[in-house]
Parts: C-alpha cells; structure tokens; sequence
C-alpha cells in the first residue's frame, strides 16, 4: 500500500511540475525566478523519499520541454534534469537520515539537496556547453545558480517548509 502511495503523490507532483510554471508564468518580472519546477521535486522528496523524488525530477522538465516546448531541451531542460534529479535525491535522502522530521531536519535537507543540485547544474553546462563548443564561466554559473534564483530560493526556503508541515500534520 505504501508503494501505490508514493507512484500516486510521485504523479501528483510531476502532474504540478507541468502546470506551476504556466501559473507563475503569469508574473513576467519574476516567473522564472520562482523556480515552479523546483517546488514539487523537493515535496516529493519529502514525501515519496529519494528515490521517487529523483525519477520525477530528471523526467519533469524533460516531459514539459517535450510536452510544451519550454524548457527547451538542449541544453536547458537536459541540464535541469540532472539538477532536479540532485535536488530531489540528496534532498530525499538527506531528510531519510533523521530520525526527528523536525523543521530543522527539512532545512537542512532542503539547503544540502539545492546546494548539489546547482553544483550538478553547473556541471552539465560546462558539458553540455562543451559540446557545443560553447563555454561556461563562473559568472554565468554565479548567475544561473544563484542570482538569477534568489526569489525562487527564498520562497522555497519559506514555502517548502511550511507546506511539509501542513500536509505531515494532515497525513499524520
């Protein structure tokens, strides 16, 4: 029963990853910055585990590029496939490890899973980019992973809390 509960959440939240960035598309100045696809990733994470929570990562933005044309795939959407995949599997994984799912433990896991996944970003550039012979430099890394982002992480590091919170008590 507990398997057909975390694939039922798991398309939950990939149903969410497709449809959040058409929502917070509506604010021109911020949209993208919001990080839609981010949000269910890491709700998965908290709630399905890491396993789950890395397969809807790597497949979201893929099946929205294909489904809808943005993230465009190469290299974006590739490269934010990896970066899901990290946030949704260390974030998973990391939260595992607490015995208390305090509002402590969500942090932690949510800052350790959103620092990897900027890292394993910033790598798939560097390779995708590589490709194309293209390069990839800290600025550009510095701007996509963390200036850029900035509105998007701190909602998420509001929101994403208070959300685990809310459904925990609810389920619990």
């Amino acid at each position: 029963m507990n398997n057909i509960r975390k694939l039922t959440l798991s398309a939950l939240f990939l149903a969410i990853g497709q449809v959040l960035p058409f929502i917070t598309g509506q604010i021109p100045q911020i949209g993208a910055m919001l990080l839609p696809m981010h949000f269910p990733v890491f709700l998965c994470a908290f709630f399905c585990g890491p396993q789950y929570a890395a397969l809807i990562g790597f497949i979201c933005p893929l099946l929205r590029g294909i489904l809808f044309g943005m993230p465009v795939l190469f290299p974006n959407g590739t490269a934010m496939a990896f970066e899901l995949m990290t946030y949704g599997f260390v974030t998973g994984a990391v939260y595992a490890r607490f015995r208390e799912k305090s509002l402590a433990a969500v942090l932690i896991s949510l800052i350790a899973g959103m620092l990897a996944g900027r890292i394993v970003w910033g790598i798939a550039q560097i390779i995708l980019l590589g490709i194309r012979g293209n390069g990839f430099t800290v600025q550009m890394f510095l701007a996509g992973a963390f200036v850029n982002a900035v509105p998007g992480i701190i909602a998420q590091l509001i929101l994403i809390p208070l959300i685990v919170r809310l459904l925990s008590r609810r389920a619990g």
